[in-house]
């Protein structure tokens, strides 16, 4: 256990929290997210768009690694920067879907994904200095949120 002003502090208590805090950011892109289907359905998408069934398996196994790996870094003796880091991308994540979805501001939603791709790297950057596997886990939400900014970069151009 590790303490905080004295107190020792469960780290499955502190897990429950990430996974809490992710869960949210989750739960509130599902909400702002209910016509999606529809949506994507009507726009112009690029030959290599995915399917609108994958999002939400793909989210999900990245919001479990996000929220563990913001707990690896807590366990490693995270430090502000990080986590101020962290916080950033999920605003910023949790921004995009009803940017997008909500309020039909492809340009502005594209705004915010890009600057949750500095959000992410800035994120793995700061993390590997505690715990690389903590940062590791970061790479696979990169990968797709490059993806992510590129079919968002495509969708503002067809549309």
């Amino acid at each position: 256990m590790t303490t905080t002003s004295g107190k020792p502090v469960s780290p499955a208590l502190v897990l429950a929290g990430f996974i809490a805090a992710v869960a949210v950011v989750a739960v509130a892109g599902a909400l702002a997210s209910t016509g999606a289907p529809a949506v994507y359905a009507s726009l112009d998408l690029p030959a290599w768009a995915p399917p609108a069934w994958l999002f939400g398996p793909v989210w999900t196994v990245l919001y479990l690694a996000i929220a563990v790996s913001g707990w690896l870094y807590w366990g490693a003796g995270g430090d502000r920067r990080g986590f101020t880091a962290y916080g950033v991308n999920l605003v910023l994540n949790l921004a995009w879907t009803p940017l997008f979805f909500g309020a039909g501001a492809y340009g502005v939603a594209l705004a915010d994904i890009a600057l949750l791709d500095a959000a992410v790297v800035a994120t793995i950057l700061l993390f590997r200095r505690r715990s690389p596997l903590a940062a590791w886990l970061q790479v696979p939400y990169l990968a797709w949120v490059l993806f992510a900014t590129a079919l968002n970069t495509a969708i503002v151009v067809l549309n």
